[in-house]
């Protein structure tokens, strides 16, 4: 039997290079396998359940608003289900102050008939929101604690109906402990501190055979492992052990995440991997028990603790899951936006529309200074190792000052667009704050493209008149891991003089394939 384990290791082992060699797979294979990542865009700081045969997902999204809650029957394959909240009701998120604040490090649960997500927001504090259908509707953000400084909360209701949250400190670390009414709407105390690591953060609370575990990330984001402690009483005292690392692995700071079961009995691990540009992508591991710990991964180096996998066999649930990604594309035919659009701040919901012009997105401009600081900017995550976003804009309703088209960022804020200035429309790009007047441009519409090359992060803009002939337009550039945040893609639209203009987007095209060889 150990020959041909340490077989089958070897063979997925040299089906890993292979495919780090090709940088092109990940996701769903269609043949019983999966490639890590299994999502490869910045879903990070992923927490995940089951409830019956369904798995359901929630991330950190940080100023981007809304919180996906994302639904999967194989934990492979996610779409998008719900989004959790519309809106910040605290100062600066109607002018772009919070640049890094909001959801940090979610959680969710299922307890007694409803959906739960706890999450903290640096500054003002620990929210809540529950739902008796995942699809929504979600109840209004309860703030549970007004209070900044905390971090990564989890909630626990054990047998006896006791409730309890844990959470850490911004800045990571240590864990506490309080008491909440089973309600989970108040803290009962100041809480306790039950752990103290290096940068320990982001507890899951998890009960198995009478051990209370701990599932903790240590270390840092891009450097960091996953510990999990365990307790016969809550309180603790608790035993460590560390249960996943990067190792021999190209896997920087596998941690953070989530351990689920199968209905068949199977154990599993998310976690995220940083990587430049994408940002925290995710990825899955199998997990086996053994004398009451997690092994996770595969202990390649046998030092005692798991590394991650690239290749693995898929869960083995009851049904057949065809491949499937997040939703990318949109036509605006619809009356909401799809669930893949975020607005980076509160929205200004009288200054864009889907009902204005029928089949378009419209955005009417806000006054701003430059496209970072712009209202109603719609943005989603950039998704896989290359990818092509492509839109048409109507830009015949622009005023004086107006600028408006589509952008990739993250550490930087660079797009390609129209901007009307004294009369006349230029064709201009914007780098970080810096415009660039391409050339005068007549008619009324024109395709914008940005081409996002991952693996060597690199990202392209275009343009053309006809869908057909793309013209280059300005340098490539590269894009880091910015406000917490990995590469997005968006539209916009701004004025530097005022309030007035508004761009029209017909639709949204988003290209991208997860599967060796197929990718155009």
């Amino acid at each position: 039997m150990r020959f041909f384990f340490l077989a089958f290791l070897f063979v997925l082992l040299f089906l890993s290079e292979k495919v780090q060699g090709q940088a092109v797979s990940w996701g769903d294979q269609g043949n019983g396998t999966y490639i890590n990542p299994i999502l490869n865009a910045d879903y990070s700081d992923p927490d995940v359940i089951r409830v019956g045969d369904k798995y359901y997902m929630v991330c950190s999204d940080f100023h981007y608003i809304g919180m996906p809650v994302l639904e999967s029957d194989d934990m492979v394959n996610w779409r998008i289900i719900s989004q959790v909240y519309n809106r910040f009701d605290f100062p600066g998120w109607d002018n772009n102050e919070n640049y890094g604040g909001g959801s940090w490090a979610p959680a969710i649960r299922f307890h007694d008939g409803k959906f739960w997500i706890y999450f903290c927001t640096p500054r003002e504090g620990l929210m809540m929101s529950t739902a008796t259908d995942p699809h929504g509707p979600w109840t209004p953000l309860h703030c549970v604690k007004n209070i900044g400084g905390w971090e990564d909360p989890c909630p626990f209701w054990d047998e006896d109906g006791q409730a309890y949250m844990g959470r850490s400190q911004l800045g990571a670390g240590p864990i506490y402990l309080h008491r909440m009414t089973p309600d989970g709407k108040t803290l009962l105390d100041d809480g306790k501190i039950i752990y103290t690591g290096p940068v320990a953060e982001g507890t899951k609370f998890y009960k198995r055979h009478g051990y209370y575990y701990l599932s903790i990330p240590e270390g840092g984001v891009g450097e960091g492992w996953q510990t999990i402690l365990r307790s016969k009483n809550i309180y603790g005292p608790y035993e460590k052990k560390v249960v996943l690392e990067q190792g021999n692995t190209t896997v920087n700071g596998p941690h953070q995440g989530a351990l689920v079961d199968t209905p068949e009995g199977e154990w599993w691990f998310f976690h995220f991997q940083l990587t430049e540009p994408l940002g925290r992508v995710v990825h899955l591991q199998p997990v086996c028990w053994m004398e009451n710990w997690p092994v996770i991964g595969v202990d390649m180096d046998m030092n005692g603790i798991g590394e991650p996998v690239k290749v693995w066999t898929k869960p083995g649930v009851s049904k057949s899951v065809l491949v499937s990604h997040p939703q990318t594309t949109d036509d605006f035919n619809s009356y909401t936006l799809g669930l893949q659009w975020q607005f980076n701040h509160n929205p200004v919901n009288t200054h864009w529309s889907l009902n204005e012009r029928r089949g378009w997105l419209a955005l009417k401009a806000l006054k701003a200074a430059t496209l970072r600081e712009s209202r109603n900017m719609l943005t989603q995550k950039c998704m896989g190792y290359l990818s092509t976003a492509t839109v048409l804009l109507d830009f015949s309703a622009l005023a004086d000052g107006q600028r408006g088209g589509l952008f990739c960022t993250g550490s930087l804020y660079n797009g390609i667009g129209i901007s009307r200035e004294e009369g006349k429309n230029y064709l201009y790009l914007e780098k970080n704050g810096d415009v660039q007047q391409v050339k005068m441009v007549s008619g009324k519409k024109i395709y914008l493209r940005v081409m996002l090359d991952a693996k060597k992060n690199c990202c392209q803009l275009f343009y053309s008149f006809d869908n057909c002939n793309f013209i280059l337009c300005g340098d490539a550039y590269s894009l880091k891991f910015g406000d917490w945040k990995g590469a997005r893609v968006g539209l916009y639209s701004y004025n530097t003089l005022g309030i007035g203009g508004k761009c029209y987007f017909d639709w949204f095209n988003y290209d991208f394939n997860s599967l060796v060889g197929t990718l155009n």
